[in-house]
């Protein structure tokens, strides 16, 4: 006899759904009746589940955690890790293991932005109207379910990236209004002769802390940034103005032509040139 009640779906992607899309494996709930423990490494699969009541522990990466209503967990099932419902308060939870060619690095990104395998969302709704929508989709198999799977799971990923995002606002609000100032700063001054030591002097910022933060709060490095509002300039006036190609990257702050060539064409795949005679 089983010590838990469960309501799933295990289901096979298709080809394409596979090779194009975050594809569901097995979604469900699960009511548990008595302490049982779930254990799994080394599976090809990341897993998001939400504590709709009770509580229990999660051990992952060698931590063994409460966890309660409310909580939600998102892992990557490559690594081992085992679950198990408390003896007082037996729990129900709502899960979803999912995959996909991307899904690895998107787990690898979410944790380099400083995500959280275990929170507690301030409004679960969106996160548990997804996994209902996934339960229904594969439960009815209706027009382009797996294209709707793909856009729930991305809800899912979305919510997680955001939740995380705000743990992080409240950890360090100052550092983290200083990095937006920064951004400010660079949206402004873009043509301006920028590096990390006079950002560093200007902001009262370590340099390494000032790229580490940086990248984890707008989830992209401070050159990229940079350099791409740059580009975002430069594709406008090559667009809307009978400007010189060197007068442009002058504008740009890439007073070098052959080097504002190189990285313009290293963002759009062709030459300023070619650009302008596209658009």
């Amino acid at each position: 006899m089983n010590n838990f009640n469960s309501n799933r779906i295990i289901t096979t992607p298709s080809s394409y759904a596979r090779d194009h899309y975050l594809y569901v494996q097995e979604t469900g709930s699960l009511q548990s009746i008595e302490p049982h423990i779930s254990r799994r490494d080394n599976l090809a699969s990341l897993l998001f589940f939400i504590v709709m009541k009770g509580s229990g522990t999660l051990t992952y990466r060698g931590k063994k955690q409460t966890i309660n209503t409310g909580d939600c967990i998102f892992i990557n099932c490559l690594e081992e890790y085992s679950h198990e419902s408390s003896q007082n308060d037996p729990w129900e939870l709502s899960w979803v293991h999912f995959y996909g060619k991307e899904a690895a690095e998107i787990y690898r990104h979410y944790q380099e932005q400083g995500g959280h395998y275990l929170f507690h969302p301030s409004d679960a709704s969106p996160l548990i109207h997804a996994l209902k929508n996934l339960f229904d989709e594969q439960d009815t198999k209706g027009t382009f379910f797996e294209l709707k799977c793909h856009k729930n799971l991305t809800d899912i990923v979305t919510a997680c990236y955001l939740e995380s995002a705000s743990i992080q606002e409240e950890k360090s609000d100052s550092t983290y209004g200083k990095i937006l100032s920064i951004r400010s700063y660079l949206d402004e001054h873009f043509a301006d002769d920028i590096d990390l030591d006079m950002l560093s002097r200007r902001f009262f910022i370590s340099k390494f802390h000032l790229s580490r933060e940086f990248k984890k709060i707008t989830g992209i490095t401070l050159g990229n940034y940079l350099n791409g509002r740059r580009i975002n300039e430069a594709k406008r006036l090559l667009r809307f103005t009978k400007e010189p190609i060197g007068a442009i990257a002058a504008a740009c702050g890439i007073p070098d032509v052959n080097y504002f060539t190189k990285v313009f064409s290293k963002y759009e795949a062709m030459t300023p040139s070619a650009y302008r005679k596209k658009w």
